[in-house]
């Protein structure tokens, strides 16, 4: 890991602290950084706002997720390795989906998971996404991602194995069709 990367981490446990006292919109940069001891400008150097680093943040999950679907996870591998890691920083997330501001965590979530559908969908030889199925797949991922963060937010009761299995289980069956074989 070099020491940007460091630095980002750094970042990002200054933020789980401050998650533990404070919701997310009422986090300040400043906060953040007086927090991990760094100026404001390296904060800035390394994300746009707190949202950003969040962002990031879960975007190693993603790595450690989705981006091994289809190639050494099956889709359920992916998504109960997703709520695990969720479910492994259970404060910190429940503490960034709560937040609907611009650029929140709900949404760069649905603007993930969407394209990594739609790659999923191109993979399959379908190159023009068609109206009805593009709507099935927004509104599934919609779903997902009110689910996941109903989910993060209210206590995580059901089990990651549990949820994955759910939100298979909602697949539109056109869409179930597409992914089953992942």
């Amino acid at each position: 890991m070099d020491a940007s990367e460091k630095m980002k981490y750094r970042l990002a446990d200054a933020m789980k602290e401050l998650l533990e006292h404070e919701v997310v919109d009422k986090i300040t940069v400043k906060q953040i950084v007086d927090q991990c001891g760094v100026t404001r400008p390296t904060f800035y150097r390394h994300f746009k706002d707190k949202y950003d680093l969040i962002n990031w943040y879960f975007d190693r999950l993603a790595q450690k997720s989705f981006k091994q679907m289809g190639i050494s996870l099956t889709l359920r591998e992916g998504l109960v390795r997703k709520f695990e890691f969720i479910k492994g920083e259970g404060k910190f997330f429940a503490a960034a989906f709560s937040s609907e501001s611009q650029n929140c965590l709900m949404e760069y979530d649905y603007e993930c998971i969407y394209q990594f559908y739609c790659e999923i969908i191109h993979k399959q030889g379908i190159e023009k996404i068609s109206e009805e199925l593009e709507f099935l797949l927004r509104m599934y991922c919609r779903g997902s991602i009110a689910m996941t963060v109903e989910w993060a937010t209210k206590g995580m009761k059901l089990s990651p194995q549990q949820l994955a299995d759910r939100l298979i289980e909602a697949l539109p069956p056109r869409l179930y069709e597409l992914f089953k074989n992942i």
